[in-house]
C-alpha cells in the first residue's frame, strides 16, 4: 500500500519539483480548479489504482513514442486499461513503424523521466516538438487524471480545461485516434 495525502485544492508545497511547480503556476494562471494528492513514488498503471479510489479518477496511461526516423514524436494518452498495439498505432497516425521514445527523449523533449510522464509536460515542449495523441474515449470523461509531472503527485482535473484552456495555453492540439 502506497502512502496518499489527503485529497487538497491548493497547490502542493513548492520548491520540490521544478515540473510541480511548473503545474500549480499554470494551473493558477489559468484559474483551474483542480483536486491533488502527494504520494509515494508510483511507476505503474497498478499502483495507480490506489490514486484513482482516492481521486475519483482514472489516472491516464501516457506513453511516448516516436516514428522510425526519429523525426516525429507522439504523446499518447489513453485509458489505463486499454492496451497499445504499436502497429494499429502506426497505422492510425499514418507511420510506417513506432517505437517506445527513449529515456534520454523524455528528457529531452518534456523534462520527464519514465514514470513521470503526462500531459504536464507537455509545459516544457516550446518547440512543439510532441504531438499529443487522445484517445477518443478520454473525451467522453468529465474528468481527466494526471501527475504533475513527478510521479509523487497527482490532479484530478476537468477534462474540458484540459481541452478548452490547458492545451491552447501550451500551444499543443491532440490528433483523436480511436485506439481498440
Amino acid at each position: 500500500m502506497i502512502y496518499i495525502s489527503e485529497i487538497s485544492n491548493k497547490p502542493l508545497e513548492r520548491g520540490n519539483n521544478n515540473n510541480q511547480d511548473q503545474t500549480f503556476d499554470l494551473l493558477e494562471k489559468l484559474n483551474i480548479d483542480f483536486s491533488c494528492v502527494s504520494n509515494d513514488v508510483v511507476e505503474t498503471m497498478e499502483e495507480c489504482e490506489e490514486l484513482d479510489k482516492v481521486l475519483e479518477v482514472e489516472i491516464r496511461k501516457s506513453l511516448l513514442v516516436r516514428n522510425q526516423k526519429k523525426t516525429r514524436y507522439y504523446l499518447v494518452v489513453m485509458p489505463a486499461s486499454k492496451r497499445c498495439d504499436m502497429k494499429e498505432l502506426a497505422l492510425l497516425l499514418d507511420e510506417n513503424k513506432l517505437s517506445f521514445a527513449s529515456s534520454s527523449d523524455m528528457l529531452s523533449l518534456l523534462n520527464s523521466i519514465p514514470g513521470s510522464l503526462s500531459i504536464m509536460g507537455l509545459i516544457n515542449d516550446k518547440d512543439n516538438s510532441v504531438q499529443l495523441v487522445f484517445d477518443k474515449s478520454i473525451l467522453d470523461s468529465e474528468y481527466f487524471g494526471c501527475n504533475t509531472g513527478t510521479n509523487k503527485s497527482h490532479l484530478k482535473l476537468k477534462t474540458s480545461d484540459v481541452i478548452d484552456k490547458i492545451l491552447p495555453y501550451i500551444n499543443h492540439n491532440p490528433i483523436i485516434i480511436d485506439i481498440e
